[in-house]
């Protein structure tokens, strides 16, 4: 199988870590292909920045179906940005990251606490677990004193700041899992949880692993209301988003 991880921003360093650490997770028949749109911004930390990024992550789920036989993709940002879009644009699973660490979590504990970065994005995760269901299973929302890029630029002093922010979680959330708030910090998933002791779940492994279980049991998006094909003027069935 095929399974496409489109990050939403355009800094290629995120986009090369997130290709090494699913090609360490996924099965051997499985090929993974990670990409950024040609377009974005740098980084997504505000509403703004998810809005700019939309029309990049439509472009690639359209060149998917059209051009690249893919069977599955992962939204590798925290945001989930344009995720009912873009399953509006294919018939095939389309997984976020956010939603995909969140079913996980809560089946690795009885309840979980969220990582993230910077505090203006505190309302945007508060949003995503409510839309999501998930607000008997969460703690609470933990942001940390730096931007995203910092886990690009300076990342032992930035997944510092994450464990320390675990360790609270543990202390005074009585949090039994943390999910990683960016796909930024996946690549450091495996050394968090080493010096924490309790289950750490990045929402990209786990979304590639659920693609990879949804397409063995031939689970696509269902078009039969919500998530059907967009007006013929905008999309034509199976063949995706028209791009000019």
């Amino acid at each position: 199988m095929r399974i496409k991880i489109i990050n939403p921003n355009t800094t290629q360093s995120f986009t090369d870590a997130l290709q090494r650490l699913a090609d360490g997770v996924a099965r051997p028949d499985t090929e993974v292909l990670a990409v950024s749109p040609a377009s974005g911004p740098a980084s997504i930390e505000s509403f703004y920045d998810e809005a700019l990024a939309v029309p990049g992550v439509l472009e690639e789920i359209a060149r998917g179906d059209r051009e690249e036989n893919i069977d599955a993709y992962v939204l590798a940002c925290f945001g989930d940005p344009g995720l009912y879009a873009a399953r509006e644009l294919t018939d095939k699973p389309v997984l976020g990251i956010a939603e995909a660490a969140f079913h996980m979590a809560s089946m690795a504990g009885a309840c979980f606490s969220v990582v993230t970065t910077a505090p203006r994005v505190r309302f945007m995760t508060e949003h995503l677990v409510s839309r999501y269901g998930f607000g008997e299973h969460c703690k609470r929302i933990r942001t940390t004193p730096m931007r995203v890029l910092d886990l690009a630029t300076s990342p032992e002093a930035a997944i510092a700041k994450v464990i320390a922010e675990c360790r609270l979680a543990m202390e005074e959330d009585k949090a039994e899992a943390i999910v990683l708030g960016c796909a930024g910090m996946s690549a450091h998933r495996e050394f968090i949880e080493r010096e924490i002791g309790i289950p750490v779940i990045d929402g990209t492994v786990a979304a590639v692993k659920l693609c990879e279980a949804m397409v063995d049991m031939k689970l696509g998006t269902s078009k039969v209301l919500t998530f059907n094909w967009p007006r013929p003027e905008l999309a034509a069935p199976g063949k995706g988003l028209k791009i000019a």
